[in-house]
């Protein structure tokens, strides 16, 4: 079995770039310590070995299928999988302990997960979901919901999932139709479709528990007239048994990759019996359902990075075993072939996919620490954290969502023929990659969200903050003479962004909104860029500290010396992507807000 990620990178980033130990001062995480932590990656190691990473290829081959009957079939070892994985507290690990948690930073249970999906990342779906529709009803349901619910859904018995999509709406969740009718204090009648479910109705756990957008009749019209609704296809009676609660599952779709993963089209009330139980203030689901939409863009994007890395990590193997070819200097046809890890051009998308993988995961822990940080400490340091949190979410959930593909394409370049054939998993990545762009909101989504809230919230809040700790970096790192062109690269960088705002926003002041929106998805790009620069800034400064101490073991040495190189590799062959987005972004023309649309032709 080919190894899928790097656990020395893992204890690098969370014991020296982002140092967990910081947590452990807080209340909430005093329990902890730091040899703890590792002793529970660990054994999330082991479970993703023993019980994830056999399935994958095996998954695929033999999808997630509906029967025609209101069910999906899945692989028979989902059931243990994801029951093996409740007992171990990956469900509900993350939560409260009065909530039957185990009180894990987000650092601990999102490395945990990384490990899952870089193992297996179909399977880990299962289990992030549920945690975060537990988490919704741990946040704003009743006692009496937590108690009726929570429980069987860390127990891995039943399954929670998020229905917001419909069929006629898509994205526009402005556009949602679903409806409630309210028959008594917390019971409502519901009637409407969702689609692109994912995890709903399979087989491998006896209930589901849908955490569902609806408009009760005589909401306002767009997104303020929403409300959450907890709606299970069996409900509980008061005799303690269930009962079919008219939840029919029409269908799943099939994909071109996480083809084990159920993704399915749920249809509620169509005899007149589908009862669903308000969640919270009527009207404000919205504004809850982005506790569980944040948390999983954060999840999404680190899932990327994690299929990324396994990518990664496996065309890192075939290279170092490969024999192909000889030096362009080598002139001896009689001389044996080299490994083909030696040739410029293949150490140069071995650098790429690194490059890629890892700053992703490096920016995927910074944000989980912001979301453990904003949970622990005092009001003041909260709302930095939480203004930090809020302008990386696009950034993290995008950016390894769309580089992540490309340093899986790359895999399958490195590769060569074999690549492209179903004999090595590096297609099967690449397949399972291109989803985690479209989940959560599409990248396009994810930009509007930047450029038009999250730049802009609390008069550039934010982005002040943002730039204030990018700042920190490249001056501790500007001690460091090897470090110094980075230094120089990345602060120009952050200059541009100044400028390339200044120019852009005189759109939104004159109210051409239409205008200022345009190219937001350039503009995230170029964001990305830069801020994945920083997470590597960060890991060579560790570096060169650490060297700089000496007494250093030699493959320690060789590991810290990686991290400079890649650093260096990214700004030399990656950064100057975001100036190039700059030229986009400064230029005058419109040439996507056309009306003639003969003009595609």
């Amino acid at each position: 079995m080919a190894n899928y990620t790097n656990m020395e990178l893992l204890k690098f980033l969370l014991f020296e770039v982002h140092p967990i130990s910081s947590l452990f001062k807080y209340e909430r995480f005093a329990h902890l310590n730091e040899e703890q932590a590792w002793m529970m990656i660990e054994s999330a190691k082991l479970l993703a070995d023993q019980e994830m990473a056999p399935y994958f290829k095996e998954m695929d081959e033999t999808p997630a299928k509906y029967d025609g009957k209101g069910n999906v079939l899945t692989h028979p070892a989902l059931q243990k999988i994801i029951a093996t994985a409740a007992e171990q507290g990956w469900i509900g690990g993350s939560a409260l302990f009065e909530h039957g948690g185990m009180q894990l930073p987000e650092m601990i249970f999102g490395t945990a997960h990384h490990l899952f999906q870089a193992a297996n990342n179909g399977v880990q779906g299962y289990l992030g979901l549920s945690a975060g529709a537990a988490g919704l009803i741990t946040s704003f349901g009743t006692i009496e919901q937590l108690e009726k619910y929570v429980p069987k859904i860390y127990s891995g018995e039943w399954q929670g999932t998020m229905a917001l999509t419909e069929p006629q709406a898509g994205s526009s969740l402005t556009d949602i139709s679903t409806n409630a009718k309210q028959l008594n204090n917390n019971e409502w009648l519901i009637k409407g479709q969702k689609i692109f479910i994912s995890g709903g109705q399979h087989e491998a756990c006896s209930n589901f528990i849908h955490l569902t957008l609806a408009r009760i009749e005589g909401a306002p019209a767009g997104i303020k007239g929403i409300s959450l609704f907890i709606i299970p296809k069996f409900r509980p009676t008061v005799e303690g048994t269930l009962e079919y609660n008219d939840v029919y599952c029409a269908g799943d779709f099939q994909k071109m990759g996480q083809r084990g993963y159920a993704t399915t089209h749920l249809s509620f009330g169509d005899n007149n019996n589908c009862i669903g139980y308000l969640v919270g203030e009527p009207h404000k689901g919205l504004s809850y359902m982005f506790q569980m939409m944040n948390g999983a863009r954060i999840s999404v994007g680190l899932c990327a990075a994690s299929v990324a890395m396994a990518a990664f990590q496996s065309s890192l193997q075939y290279c170092k075993e490969r024999p192909q070819g000889r030096m362009p200097s080598e002139k001896d046809p009689t001389k044996p072939p080299i490994h083909i890890i030696h040739h410029a051009d293949i150490q140069r998308m071995l650098l790429t996919q690194k490059a890629i993988a890892e700053g992703a995961i490096s920016l995927g822990i910074e944000c989980n620490k912001l979301y453990d940080l904003s949970h622990a400490c005092n009001k003041e340091d909260r709302t930095k954290h939480l203004l930090l949190l809020e302008i990386l979410t696009p950034i993290v959930k995008s950016y390894p969502s769309e580089q992540g593909s490309r340093a899986a394409a790359l895999a399958i370049q490195t590769l060569g023929g074999y690549g492209f054939t179903t004999d090595f998993p590096v297609q099967q990545h690449y397949r399972d990659l291109k989803i985690m762009s479209l989940y959560e909101g599409t990248t396009g989504i994810q930009a509007i969200d930047l450029l038009g809230r999250k730049v802009v919230m609390e008069n550039g809040k934010a982005l002040e903050l943002l730039i204030e700790e990018i700042k920190t970096t490249i001056d501790a790192a500007n001690l460091f003479n090897e470090l110094k062109s980075e230094t120089e690269m990345l602060n120009n960088e952050l200059s541009r962004i100044t400028w390339v705002l200044k120019h852009i926003s005189q759109y939104a002041l004159e109210g051409n909104m239409e205008k200022y929106l345009a190219d937001a998805t350039v503009f995230l790009e170029m964001m990305s860029y830069t801020v994945i620069g920083w997470q590597w800034l960060k890991m060579a400064l560790k570096a060169s500290e650490q060297l700089a101490l000496g007494g250093i073991a030699p493959n320690k040495k060789t590991f810290y010396e990686g991290k400079i190189h890649t650093c260096k590799f990214y700004f030399k062959y990656e950064m100057p992507h975001a100036a190039a987005c700059s030229v986009t972004l400064l230029s005058e023309s419109s040439l996507t807000s056309v009306s003639n649309f003969e003009l595609f032709n």
